[in-house]
């Protein structure tokens, strides 16, 4: 029997050269699930996204889902895109399994948690307050670059790392530290600023969440002692005197200290975020 994939409308085009399209997985003519395939909006046409891929019950476990995914692909060759993207969410462990089968590696994962009681209190000698703006202007040229450079290390090409956060800067800070809902908080050691820490309240946040992390930076001649740690307690402190239910964050799979201490804090794993280049 043959897997194919069968469109159930026009290809839709949108700003900047985006393409998306539905289809329906088709064994023999037979309907047995679907799928859209689209490109990135923020990466541009050259990146494109499988999205909503199912499998009428019946019909799983027998290779559907692996033939449509590679038949989206295919697809995604044709329209020009060189990388593909997906997330699922973490308890998808048969997406996951299929998705590790076919050639896509975790590349980072979204994390929450469940905030509830007063907020924590900060370790002896620690406190934090808000940012200045000539401390403002000093720290966002800082984490733009490291930002850009966070992608550029995990296989992104120079001018697509530069041009994604010039973009998501601007997105999220367009008033830098007037923006509404950010939190741009300093964090003092004995007196000596050791630390920031970027927070969101009150967007549209992933996952649900009330707030969300952007941004945990310790200056290195004061890592490893805990300021990481006591930033991530000055955040759920703002989240919860915000009223904030949930709290977020996104960090990439191979920063393996990070990952260590969110869970150690008690976030767990909501989205898992794969990638594969197409060749």
């Amino acid at each position: 029997m043959t897997t194919t994939l069968r469109p159930t409308g026009p290809e839709r085009s949108g700003p900047g050269g985006q393409r998306s399209r539905d289809f329906r997985v088709c064994v023999n003519s037979r309907p047995v699930g679907s799928v859209h395939i689209g490109t990135d909006r923020r990466w541009g046409p050259s990146v494109g996204r499988i999205h909503d891929l199912r499998v009428d019950e019946g019909d799983r476990r027998r290779g559907r889902g692996a033939v449509a995914v590679l038949t989206a692909e295919e697809v995604l060759r044709s329209w020009g895109c060189h990388r593909i993207e997906a997330t699922l969410p973490a308890d998808a462990t048969a997406a996951l399994r299929l998705a590790g089968s076919l050639g896509y590696a975790e590349r980072s994962r979204n994390m929450t948690k469940r905030l509830g009681g007063p907020g924590p209190e900060l370790p002896d000698g620690t406190a934090s307050r808000p940012m200045e703006e000539a401390e403002y202007r000093v720290w966002e040229e800082k984490a733009r670059q490291e930002y850009a450079r966070s992608w550029l290390d995990r296989g992104l090409p120079a001018d697509e790392a530069r041009a994604k956060a010039e973009a998501d800067h601007a997105r999220l800070l367009p008033d830098g530290l007037r923006t509404p809902g950010a939190v741009l908080r300093v964090l003092l050691h004995r007196g000596v600023a050791v630390g920031a820490l970027w927070l969101a309240v009150g967007r549209e946040l992933p996952d649900g969440a009330g707030t969300y992390t952007f941004g945990v930076d310790v200056a290195p001649e004061h890592r490893g002692r805990g300021h990481g740690r006591s930033l991530m307690l000055v955040g759920e402190r703002e989240s919860t005197e915000a009223g904030a239910q949930r709290t977020g964050l996104h960090v990439f799979a191979d920063n393996a200290p990070a990952l260590g201490l969110y869970r150690s804090l008690g976030y767990e794993t909501s989205r898992i975020n794969i990638v594969k280049t197409l060749v």
